[in-house]
């Protein structure tokens, strides 16, 4: 489980007319850990909910930077940060934790829609340290429903950034086939934002000759569940380490039945999309329901399980705990 850091909200300020950035510093006044750009953190707010948000920004530093939209059919998470979240107030969060690292690569296309834009800015900037060719593409509604417009508009050396606006006839679906390029071994894509602008991205890239490994994406929404999917039968997680086993019914998680049984599971988001609860798995079929897993990695040998939301193919699943 990530260790929790308490810090206090530094600073607060408007970027663009959807979205808030808000500066955290150590509550202690040493320097927080250290982190790279597509890592995010858990933010606990006081209101009891938990929420991921990727750290933007400057790697390094004393503080950490996010970026939050106000969402329209709010969960509650990004409600409390515009409406009641003030400088001055204490906030635990857990380390850093990263799931969407750069690799080295000889040249790098960032495409960013909406707030997705957080992590991208911060790859834009280590790319633009490390002297590695990029161009972000960065998708609104509205030019001023941008964020860190001054940031990305000019004084690169090494990338560019071009905005485009859906009202002004730049939509995604207008211009993904024109500005990602043809694959070619050196190239690679971070794409964040809406799962239905990713998935845009993954089927246009496909139409081109990507090599899915990379094609690199994150979300921090939960896929719906197709119409007629169930929640699967009944079957039996089993404790590796002990040979301890319990049956998942199908209206409870592999966690809630962990435990209830006293076994420490490790949660945060409890919806698939953080990685937090990611377990290896000795045995069995998984069927996976997260979004933080590659398709090559639910395909891999060596596999693991999101505790929170995925079960079991197979009458008994055993894992790493």
């Amino acid at each position: 489980m990530s260790e929790m850091l308490s810090v206090i909200v530094d600073g607060m300020w408007r970027q663009g007319d959807k979205s808030l950035a808000v500066r955290l510093v150590a509550d202690n006044g040493e320097t927080l850990p250290g982190w790279q750009p597509g890592a995010h953190i858990d933010v606990h707010l006081p209101c009891g909910i938990i929420r991921q948000y990727s750290l933007t920004g400057t790697c390094g530093g004393e503080s950490y930077l996010i970026c939050v939209g106000r969402e329209t059919a709010s969960r509650g998470g990004s409600r409390y940060i515009h409406e009641t979240l003030r400088p001055g107030q204490k906030l635990a969060i857990s380390s850093p934790r990263n799931l969407f690292p750069l690799h080295q690569a000889d040249r790098v296309v960032l495409l960013a829609a909406g707030i997705g834009i957080t992590p991208l800015y911060a790859m834009a900037l280590q790319l633009e340290a490390s002297g590695t060719p990029f161009t972000l593409h960065y998708y609104v509604k509205k030019r001023e429903n941008a964020a860190f417009v001054p940031e990305v508009s000019g004084g690169w050396r090494n990338g560019e950034c071009i905005i485009h606006a859906s009202c002004e006839g730049e939509s995604p679906r207008a211009r993904l086939s024109q500005d990602l390029p043809a694959a070619h071994d050196g190239l690679h894509v971070y794409t964040c934002g809406p799962l239905e602008f990713m998935a845009k991205v993954r089927d246009v890239a496909a139409g081109k000759g990507w090599a899915a490994t990379h094609i690199h994406s994150e979300a921090f929404q939960p896929v719906a569940p197709a119409a007629n999917a169930d929640t699967g039968d009944v079957f039996t997680v089993t404790l590796a380490s002990t040979g301890e086993r319990w049956p998942v019914p199908a209206d409870k998680t592999i966690a809630q039945v962990l435990l209830e049984n006293g076994v420490a599971v490790p949660l945060s988001c409890e919806m698939g999309i953080c990685g937090a609860c990611l377990t290896p798995v000795f045995d069995g079929v998984v069927d996976h329901r997260d979004t933080v897993q590659s398709a090559e990695e639910k395909s891999a040998r060596d596999q693991q399980v999101a505790l929170c939301c995925s079960r079991s193919h197979s009458g008994e699943l055993v894992i790493g705990l």
